[in-house]
């Protein structure tokens, strides 16, 4: 059965605002993010359909506290709740947040491919 723990699992962002580890297992990648700033990274995912995240998201929130944004409400998930983010929402988070999450790989990839061009054109601009 595949496996990865936070320490084994490879550092794929290191960021004054997020650090995050992530491996495949299967299909699904999974996410070890720590979040040390509050961020609210909507213009990130500018380009996705409806400027929103379009991989669904399964996990638990350890510490902190992370918002969903969608179009018509906002669903909070706080410390020890375990989540199901659907299609169409943009994150907000706290700092301090630390969460685990399962995603399929292959959305996933679509997601950060727009994130990292984002990224890449607000750096630019700066």
């Amino acid at each position: 059965m595949p496996r990865v723990s936070k320490s084994e699992a490879p550092v794929t962002m290191d960021a004054p605002q997020i650090t995050s580890r992530e491996a495949e297992l299967g299909e699904y990648t999974v996410s070890f993010a720590n979040f040390h700033a509050d961020a609210d990274p909507a213009p990130l995912f500018r380009g996705l359909p409806d400027d929103r995240c379009q991989c669904p998201h399964w996990g638990v929130v350890l510490t902190g506290s992370v918002t969903f944004r969608y179009a018509d409400h906002d669903e909070v998930y706080n410390a020890g709740d375990a989540f199901y983010g659907r299609p169409g929402h943009t994150p907000i988070v706290t700092a301090g947040t630390e969460v685990v999450e399962f995603s399929p790989t292959d959305e996933l990839a679509k997601t950060n491919a727009v994130l990292a061009q984002n990224m890449s054109m607000m750096e630019s601009a700066s």
